[in-house]
């Protein structure tokens, strides 16, 4: 248990909604329990906990990817219960994964532009699960999730809360989401900043207009976007498929932007499931474009650092 605890500031390299981190490890004499605060979840725009499950999973598979890469046998059993989505224990060998912690540190978001040009057909079939679509085709929908976004007051309240727009922030080293891993300069920051301080008074004045106009020209390039569709009972499972993916494609210097407001929508969430032809759009898991960025972006903070 102490080797495995050693080794957490690597788990927590793990993707999460808002950058909250949600993930907690209680120990115990032989095994560990994964689960989550519920202080860093986001029952505004995360309802069903979806968001919450698939980062779970992203986090389960950076344990035992980074727990494989020192040498630890350790295997994780799913079993749910209150604030829990299974144990981490002892297992016979160590957990077989291509991946190493050298992988898991390296990938990343980021929301800055991409190169235009469109994943291979070959690296788009080794991606199990997921549904491609061109970015193109998706503006006129991304435009309508961002108007309900940020024309939802308590929606716009929750991200407010985890914006992390000044480095005066006494949480900006630690969580959320920053000037710098958003891609914003100073100018930017500070007008995204002094907007959402005048919210309540602006929103009628037409504010959330405006703010889903600043991403309207975002998928205006050749590129792709993909989709992960999949059975909804098994998010957490999903989340380790989705952390294998980005790993996947990491290696080969690609790297996504997630668009979760495309199904946080129902609207857009039904109108998406149209276009890729889907009966269910509740399958609709996670959204996000892929590309190879022009330049590097900022890691995210973590807690664990």
């Amino acid at each position: 248990m102490r080797e495995l605890r050693a080794l957490e500031p690597d788990f927590w390299r793990a993707p999460s909604a808002h950058n909250t981190q949600p993930w907690t490890l209680t120990y115990a004499a032989d095994e560990v329990a994964v689960g989550w605060d519920p202080s860093r979840a986001l029952p505004v725009s995360d309802p069903t906990g979806r968001d919450l499950r698939l980062s779970l999973g992203a986090f389960v598979e950076c344990c035992l990817i980074v727990c494989a890469d020192a040498g630890l046998s350790i295997g994780f059993h799913h079993d749910p219960g209150p604030l829990r989505v299974g144990f981490l224990r002892a297992a016979a060998r160590p957990y077989e994964t291509a991946f190493t912690t050298a992988d898991v540190r390296a990938r990343g978001a980021n929301r800055g532009e991409y190169q235009p040009g469109g994943l291979p057909a070959e690296t788009a079939e080794r991606l199990t699960g997921m549904r491609r679509l061109a970015c193109r085709d998706l503006e006129d929908l991304l435009h309508a999730a961002d108007l309900h976004q940020f024309g939802d007051r308590e929606v716009t309240r929750e991200l407010r809360q985890w914006l992390r727009l000044t480095r005066r922030h006494r949480r900006y080293l630690l969580d959320g989401l920053s000037d710098r891993a958003l891609a914003l300069s100073r100018v930017e920051a500070f007008a995204l900043r002094a907007s959402l301080a005048l919210y309540p008074a602006l929103r009628r004045l037409g504010l959330p207009r405006v703010l889903a106009g600043a991403s309207r020209g975002l998928l205006d390039y050749d590129g792709d976007v993909l989709v992960l569709v999949g059975p909804v009972d098994q998010e957490v499972e999903m989340g380790r498929l989705l952390m294998r993916h980005w790993l996947t494609l990491s290696g080969l210097g690609y790297t996504t932007h997630p668009l979760s407001q495309l199904i946080d929508d129902e609207r857009t969430r039904a109108a998406l499931a149209g276009l890729l032809d889907v009966a269910d759009p509740r399958t609709l898991l996670h959204v996000a474009r892929v590309g190879r960025p022009k330049a590097p972006a900022a890691p995210s903070a973590r807690l664990r650092d």
